[in-house]
């Protein structure tokens, strides 16, 4: 049996089509379109027209095109922006409508366990989630969780709220975001962290690509790359300073990310330093990969 999970995220729209087999799967293909649904946020909480639209447009491509592939179940969920949006019944209705595709919200608890279903092998690790939106932290093994939560800040949340012109701006901004993750850590005083962490979302794959040398496109060589504290943060002090208009010429970076990707760095930055890692492991897989696990209880890839 194929089936499908497009997640709607406060970046990009991204879907996963696999085929299952017993309790094993097989990924088939992926999609991915840059729509900047957070950006579409306005004052009162509302998400444009605009912004709604052009989600809307992703998501019925992608439905259309993994039912052309065979996928008897197309599953959508949404996380921070629609999660945060006051208007996210009037967003979920014109899916259904239109895109013929019933949405769930994901809760930031929900999102950060997906993330970590999809991103780990079983064993005792943490993951780090770095969305649009919002930022998860998750500590367990195998199905247990020993911390989960989500954090208010995301490379595009950030973007809006503190600019950086150079790398003078970085410290504020790595601030700004260790000051969110300690409000989230004061709730798990005697957590432990482990020494094993995975990385996830388009922050991860863009420095594994930066990294490498290879074309963003290339994402089967991004998976299992180590990145190292040091490795962040002198990615960030080169691309802070650098005009967007060369940032755009990186065959690394997406073009879509090139004026959030610093923000998404510091967010890193900052939660290496605070939790202690010395080195994070990139993970293709995350909260698609977990959501269709979970809803099928599936194990493991063919």
């Amino acid at each position: 049996m194929k089936a499908a999970a497009i997640g709607i995220g406060s970046n990009s729209v991204r879907m996963l089509l696999i085929d299952m087999e017993g309790g094993s799967f097989r990924r088939l293909m992926r999609d991915r379109e840059g729509t900047r649904l957070f950006a579409g946020l306005d004052a009162s909480g509302n998400l444009s027209q605009s912004a709604m639209d052009a989600t809307l447009a992703a998501v019925t491509r992608m439905a259309q095109e993994a039912r052309e592939q065979g996928a008897e179940a197309v599953h959508l969920f949404a996380t921070s922006a629609t999660r945060d949006a006051s208007n996210q019944a009037e967003f979920a209705q014109r899916l259904l409508e239109e895109a013929q595709v019933e949405l769930e919200i994901c809760s930031g608890y929900r999102e950060a366990q997906l993330s970590f279903l999809g991103a780990t092998d079983g064993g005792y690790s943490g993951v780090i989630d770095i969305g649009g939106g919002s930022t998860e932290l998750v500590v367990g093994q195998g199905a247990h969780l020993v911390c989960a939560f989500s954090c208010q800040m995301g490379a595009v949340r950030l973007f809006r709220q503190a600019p950086i012109t150079g790398h003078g701006d970085l410290p504020a901004v790595e601030q700004l975001a260790t000051d969110i993750l300690e409000q989230k850590l004061a709730h798990h005083p005697t957590l432990s962290f482990p020494d094993r962490w995975i990385g996830t979302g388009g922050t991860f794959t863009t420095l594994a690509a930066m990294v490498k040398g290879i074309r963003w496109t290339d994402r089967t060589y991004m998976h299992g790359t180590r990145l190292t504290l040091e490795e962040v943060e002198r990615q960030a002090l080169l691309l802070s300073d650098m005009p967007m208009a060369e940032r755009l010429t990186l065959p690394g970076l997406q073009p879509h990310r090139a004026d959030i990707v610093v923000h998404g760095i510091c967010i890193l930055s900052a939660m290496m330093k605070r939790l202690g890692i010395q080195e994070i492991t990139v993970s293709e897989y995350g909260n698609l990969d977990g959501y269709l696990k979970e809803k099928y209880d599936l194990r493991e890839s063919l």
